[in-house]
C-alpha cells in the first residue's frame, strides 16, 4: 500500500478518496505551484499537511509557514513578480492580518500567477466570528471560486491558476469548513515535470508602486481585467442549471432557486425531495457574476428565491442587476437575521423554501432530531500546563484584577473553573487592550495573556508600545513551544524552523525590566511571580512555560520501552475537597455516584500535574509507574 506523500505525488493519473484541504494541494502539484505559504488556522491546516508529509529531496515546490498571513502574503506576491505561479492560504480572520497588502493584489500585475486560498468558517467553527470575505474581494478587484466539493476544490484551483497565469492577476479560492473537511472520490490528471524556479523580475511589467496618480491606471486596467473575467463566467461549467424534475409552472407561476457553494447542495437535496419542477441556478464561478446568464435565469421564471450563505452579496448585485435591466422576476431572499447566522445545512434552507412556498416545500416535514448532546465545556487536554498556569495564577489574583485573554489554547481560560481572560478580539489584541485598560486605572489589577506563536505573529507591536509607555499591567506568555490550537506547526521560537528565536531574549532587547520564567508545573514559584509582577510598577512579563502534553505524549509513546503513568486517588486520604474536579479541573477525575473521586485511566497521562493541587496530598503516582 503506498504512504500518503507517494499517492499525492504519483505523476500519473489516478482515482482516490480525498479530503478536500488534501485534494487541493494535489491541484498545486498538477497545476506546477511553486511558491506556497500560510500561517497555520482552521479550515485549512491540513494542505500543508498534505504539502510537509513529502520529502524534502521529492518536493519540487517551496512551502514556509510564515510568522503571519501578511508576511506568507507578501512572500507569494514577491515569488509571483519573479515569474513563479504562486499560493498563499490561510483562515478567514487570517485575511484582517493579511489584508493591508492583500487589497493591493488586484491592481498588481502577477507574471507568475497567484491563487489565494481563504478557509472561510460560517457558523463560527473555530474562528471568533464569521466574517464573509467575499467583501474583500469586491474591495480589491479579485475573482472570487467557490467550490461546493472537494472534487470541484481540486477542479476550481486547476482553473484558477491556469487563469491566474492567463491574466497575470489573482485569483481567490474561497472554501468553507465543510469543504475542507468533507471526503469525496476525485478523479486526479496527471504531475508534469518541474519547470525550475524563477528568477525574472523586471520593473516593466508594473508598475508596482501604487502611489498618488500611479493608483488610477492600476485601478482601470484591474477593473478591465475584471471584464474579461466576467465572459469566462458566463461560460463556466461551475456555473449550471439543476434541473431534477423540470421547470414547469407550479400554481401558474415559474419558481426558480440562485445559490452557491455548499447552500447549493443543501437546495438540490431539498428539491430532489420536494420532488416538484422548481431548479436551481449555482453561481460557484461567483465574481465577476455571469450577468447574462443570471439576466436569463430570471427573464424565464416569475419568482427566484436567492439563498447564500452569511451575507446579502450575491443578493444585493443580482436585485441590481434586474433593476438596471427592468427585468420583472419577483425576487425573494433570506428574511431573519438567524437566516443570515451560521451555516446552511439542508435542514435550514428547506426552513427557508418552506417560508416562501409552502406549497412546493412542506413545513414540517420529517423534523430533524437533534442527537443528545452532552452539555461538558470545552476542555484543555489532560497535562496540559495551561491548566496549571490557570490554576496557580487564580489564586494569586487580587480580588477586582481584570484578565485579558488572546487567541490559542489558553482562550479556554474563560470557561470554568478558571475564568480568566475576560475580553477577547483578535491575535495578539491582548497588549493593547491590557494598556487601554490601565490608563487612568489606579484600582485595579491588569493581567493579559498571550501564547508563543501568538506572540511573533502580532504581539510584538504592542510589547513595544506597552515598553515606551511602561503600561501598568502584566503579561502572561503561555508559551507551549508549539502553535497547538491547529496542529502543532512550528513557529519561530521553537527552533524547527530555522534557529529558535529566544522570547526572553526579544523581550531584553525590547528594554522589559522585569521578566520571569517558570515551568507551569511549579505552580507555587509561579503564584509567587504573579504577585510580584502586579507589584512592580510598569510593564512586566511572565512566561508560563510548559510543552503542549499532546505533543509531547505522542513523541514519548512512540520510543522504545515507553511506559504509560497514571495517578491514582488515596480513598484513605481523600476528605472529597473537589479541588481536583472543581478548581483544578482535569477531566481525567470523575466523580462517582457514592461521592468518591476516581481517576479514568483512559485520560489520565499520569504527569502528576494535579498531585500539588490537592490540600489533603491524596494523589500521587500510581505504585506500579512509578
Amino acid at each position: 500500500m503506498k504512504k500518503f506523500y507517494e499517492q499525492l505525488t504519483d505523476k500519473q493519473p489516478w482515482n482516490g478518496l480525498f479530503m478536500g484541504n488534501h485534494a487541493v494541494a494535489r491541484a498545486m502539484l498538477e497545476a506546477g505551484v511553486k511558491v506556497i505559504t500560510s500561517y497555520p488556522g482552521s479550515p485549512t491546516p491540513e494542505i500543508a499537511e498534505a504539502l510537509n508529509s513529502v520529502p524534502q529531496e521529492m518536493r519540487d515546490y517551496h512551502f514556509e509557514w510564515a510568522t503571519n498571513e501578511k508576511v506568507a502574503t507578501e512572500i507569494a506576491f514577491g515569488s509571483s513578480i519573479n515569474g513563479n505561479l504562486s499560493t498563499v492560504f490561510f483562515k478567514s480572520v487570517g485575511l484582517n492580518v493579511a489584508s493591508d497588502s492583500f487589497v493591493q493584489l488586484g491592481l498588481m500585475n502577477l507574471t507568475g500567477g497567484l491563487v489565494i486560498i481563504l478557509g472561510d468558517d460560517p457558523g463560527a467553527n473555530s474562528s471568533q466570528n464569521e466574517q464573509d470575505n467575499r467583501h474583500f474581494a469586491r474591495m480589491s478587484y479579485i475573482p472570487v471560486m467557490e467550490p461546493a466539493t472537494p472534487a470541484e476544490a481540486y477542479q476550481m484551483f486547476l482553473e484558477a491558476a491556469k487563469l491566474s497565469k492567463q491574466h497575470q492577476m489573482p485569483i481567490i479560492l474561497r472554501l468553507t469548513t465543510h469543504v475542507c473537511h468533507a471526503k469525496e472520490l476525485i478523479k486526479f490528471g496527471s504531475v508534469g515535470e518541474s519547470k525550475g524556479f524563477r528568477a525574472d523580475f523586471d520593473a516593466k511589467n508594473g508598475p508596482y508602486l501604487p502611489i498618488t496618480r500611479a493608483v488610477f491606471p492600476l485601478k482601470k486596467k484591474a477593473m478591465e481585467k475584471l471584464d474579461l473575467l466576467k465572459k469566462v463566467s458566463e461560460k463556466s461549467p461551475f456555473n449550471k442549471i439543476y434541473s431534477p424534475f423540470g421547470s414547469g409552472d407550479i400554481n401558474g407561476k415559474k419558481l426558480g432557486i440562485i445559490s452557491s457553494s455548499m447552500p447549493a447542495l443543501s437546495i438540490m437535496e431539498n428539491l430532489d425531495k420536494a420532488g416538484k419542477s422548481v431548479d436551481l441556478l449555482q453561481i460557484n464561478f461567483s465574481y465577476p457574476m455571469p450577468e447574462e446568464m443570471i439576466s436569463d435565469y430570471l427573464k424565464g421564471r416569475d419568482e427566484v428565491l436567492i439563498i447564500e450563505e452569511l451575507d446579502r452579496i450575491m443578493e444585493y448585485e443580482i436585485k441590481s442587476l434586474a433593476f438596471d435591466r427592468n427585468i420583472k422576476c419577483r425576487i425573494l431572499t433570506r428574511g431573519t437575521h438567524e437566516e443570515i447566522m451560521g451555516e446552511l445545512t439542508s435542514e435550514r434552507t428547506w426552513d427557508i423554501l418552506s417560508g416562501h412556498w409552502p406549497q412546493v416545500f412542506e413545513i414540517n416535514i420529517d423534523p430533524v432530531h437533534e442527537p443528545f448532546a452532552n452539555p461538558r465545556i470545552a476542555q484543555m487536554c489532560p497535562g496540559c500546563g495551561h491548566r496549571s498556569a490557570f490554576h496557580a495564577i487564580k489564586q494569586a489574583l487580587p480580588e477586582g484584577t481584570i484578565t485579558v485573554g488572546d487567541i490559542g489554547c489558553h482562550s479556554l481560560g474563560f470557561f470554568e473553573p478558571y475564568n480568566m481572560g475576560e475580553m477577547l478580539l483578535s491575535m495578539g489584541h491582548s497588549n493593547g487592550t491590557a494598556a487601554g485598560l490601565t490608563i487612568g486605572n489606579e484600582r485595579r489589577k491588569v493581567l493579559a495573556f498571550i501564547g508563543d506563536s501568538t506572540f511573533f505573529h502580532a504581539g510584538l507591536p504592542a510589547i513595544i508600545n506597552a515598553v515606551l509607555y511602561d503600561h501598568d499591567f502584566t503579561l502572561v506568555v503561555m508559551e507551549n513551544n508549539t502553535t497547538a490550537m491547529t496542529g502543532h506547526q512550528p513557529h519561530a521560537g521553537t527552533g524547527e524552523i530555522g534557529e529558535k528565536i529566544s522570547i526572553d531574549k526579544v523581550l531584553e532587547s525590547f528594554g522589559v525590566k522585569f521578566i520571569r520564567r517558570i515551568d507551569t508545573y511549579q505552580q507555587k514559584k509561579l503564584a509567587e511571580y504573579i504577585k510580584e509582577s502586579l507589584d512592580h510598577k510598569g510593564f512586566s512579563v511572565v512566561i508560563a512555560s510548559h510543552p503542549c502534553m499532546l505533543k509531547f505524549m505522542k513523541q514519548q509513546r512512540r520510543k522504545e520501552g515507553f511506559v504509560q503513568k497514571h495517578v491514582e486517588i488515596d480513598q484513605n486520604k481523600c476528605e472529597r475537597h473537589l479541588t481536583c474536579i472543581e478548581k483544578f479541573g482535569c477531566p481525567s477525575f470523575k466523580k462517582n455516584d457514592d461521592g468518591s473521586i476516581t481517576v479514568n485511566e483512559d485520560l489520565c497521562i499520569g504527569d502528576g500535574s494535579c498531585r500539588p493541587t490537592c490540600p489533603v496530598s491524596a494523589i500521587d503516582f500510581k505504585k506500579e509507574a512509578e
